[in-house]
Parts: C-alpha cells; sequence; structure tokens
C-alpha cells in the first residue's frame, strides 16, 4: 500500500489495481477565500499543489469523499469538482452527500445508509465512522461528515478519520479496531470565535498513544486556519515518546507500507519507506 500526501486533506492511496483520491482540493494558490476574518486573512490554498501532482493524478481509479457540503473547499472544490466531472470517476460518498454531488454531474456511487457495518469496496470492506467537527457552539453549524475504515484481505488497514476532534467515539473505535494506519488531521483549525474543529497537536499525541499502528498527520500547512507546524508536532511527538510511529509527511512525500499487516507496538516496527516525489 502506498499513501502519498498531496496537500491538506488531499491524498492518494494505492493499493494493487486501485488508486483512491481522497478529498480532492485542487485549487491555484491563493483562488480560494479566507477562513478568517480577523487574523491569518490570507486566501486559500496558501501553498501550491506539489510538483508531482499532476502526474500522480493520472491513474485515479476512484474518489472517496468524507465530506463536501457548508463551505467545505478544502475538501472538494471547484477545481476538483471540474476534474472528477470531466474524467467521470466513480465517486464514493455517504447518502448525505450523494444528491448535492450528482447536481454538479459527477459520477456518484453512494454507500449504503447504514452505520458502522461494513459494505462492499473495491474487493474489501468499507465502514463509516462518525465525525465531530467542532465542539460546542461553533460545531453546531459545522457539516460533520464521516471518516472511512478500509480493510483489504492483504493489506494493513486504514483507517482515515476525517475532519474530527478526538471525541470518545473515536477513542473507542480506535481501541477496538486498532486500525493498522490511520490518517488524521492534525491543524488544529478554528475560525475567529470558538475552540478548534479538527485535532490539533494535543488531541493528536492522545490518539497515538491509544492506537498500536502507525499514525500519519496531515491537513498541514496549506489552510490558512490551520495553525499548528509540522515542526511543531514533530517536537511534540519527540517529547511524548510517540515518534517513532508518528509520520508527518511534506506534501508530494509518499509512504509506502508492507502487504502483512504493519507491527504493532509491543514487536519491533519495521518504519515504513518514506518517499519524497
Amino acid at each position: 500500500m502506498n499513501i502519498q500526501q498531496l496537500r491538506n486533506a488531499t491524498l492518494l492511496v494505492e493499493h494493487g489495481r486501485h488508486r483512491l483520491l481522497v478529498d480532492p482540493m485542487l485549487a491555484a494558490r491563493g483562488t480560494l477565500p479566507p477562513l478568517r476574518i480577523f487574523g491569518a486573512r490570507q486566501r486559500n490554498p496558501i501553498v501550491e499543489l506539489p510538483a508531482s501532482a499532476a502526474t500522480a493524478l493520472e491513474s485515479v481509479t476512484h474518489c472517496l469523499i468524507t465530506h463536501c457540503q457548508k463551505g467545505h473547499f478544502d475538501h472538494l472544490d471547484r477545481a476538483g469538482k471540474r476534474w472528477l466531472r470531466e474524467r467521470q470517476i466513480p465517486v464514493i460518498c455517504t447518502p448525505r452527500d450523494a444528491p448535492y454531488l450528482a447536481e454538479r454531474g459527477l459520477n456518484v456511487q453512494p454507500l449504503p445508509a447504514r452505520h458502522a457495518q461494513p459494505s462492499p469496496f473495491l474487493g474489501g470492506t468499507l465502514r463509516t465512522v462518525p465525525c465531530v467537527h467542532g465542539r460546542g457552539l461553533v460545531g453546531r453549524f459545522m457539516e460533520h461528515g464521516v471518516g472511512y475504515l478500509i480493510e483489504w484481505p492483504d493489506a494493513p488497514s486504514l483507517y482515515m478519520a476525517g475532519d474530527t476532534v478526538l471525541t470518545p467515539a473515536v477513542r473507542d473505535f480506535v481501541r477496538e479496531h486498532q486500525p493498522d494506519i490511520s490518517v488524521v488531521p492534525a491543524g488544529g483549525a478554528r475560525f475567529d470565535l470558538g475552540g478548534d474543529i479538527i485535532m490539533g497537536i494535543e488531541e493528536v499525541i492522545a490518539f497515538a498513544g491509544l492506537s498500536s499502528g502507525w499514525v500519519i498527520a496531515n491537513h498541514l500547512e496549506a489552510i490558512s486556519h490551520c495553525p499548528v507546524t509540522r515542526d511543531a508536532l514533530r517536537a511534540a511527538a519527540r517529547k511524548a515518546g510517540v515518534d517513532d510511529r508518528l509520520l508527518v509527511p511534506a506534501d508530494g512525500e509518499t509512504l509506502t507500507f508492507g502487504t502483512a499487516p504493519v507491527s504493532r507496538r509491543h514487536d519491533a516496527p519495521t518504519a515504513p519507506r518514506a518517499q519524497a516525489v
């Protein structure tokens, strides 16, 4: 399994003949609106896609969307919609998002309307995990979406948390399923008012403490309302003693994992090969 971090929440998962694009934000730097009024007012995204993105996207076979409504252009923007529509890439999404995406001409393949139960998915199974995209008052106005657990018979299990804070439900899910690989949002995003709407440094470190597998941090240094830096997260991971399992890839970097389940914490784990592209 190869996992390539492109930018923000956008990544590519490659396994066998399948190449899965997750939450495509494909706009050029500075072409999307700011997400704060009083601070960090620069337009988004604040960085370009990596140079390798165009080539990497050529082989995409499917797209997976965690959430996309209520202005969440950082998970599916106009450029991403246009790219998917022109190629008629199959777009897997929740039943809630299906009508919204179909109205925009996308080749929608909604998941069954059930929670927590696995559904057939590209030769394996996929199940959804609820997200809480911010607590308190700000959380009431957010589009919460889902995370996904993908399990293929000959690959590490992969949990993509989506935009969520570290809730009791997420904690319980990780303890029960112990995914071999987890991808978590780590940017500590927040608006001018209210608290974090995704995990920040403390919650990512806590997540890594719950998980016995690899943890990949994304949603970093790409959107103006995400203050957490890669260097700060790596420093916190070293201090907490989880830097051997918490991976913080650069945009364009590919992580390669073996076909057998990833070694657990009590074993002697072999680090995945990381290749900057």
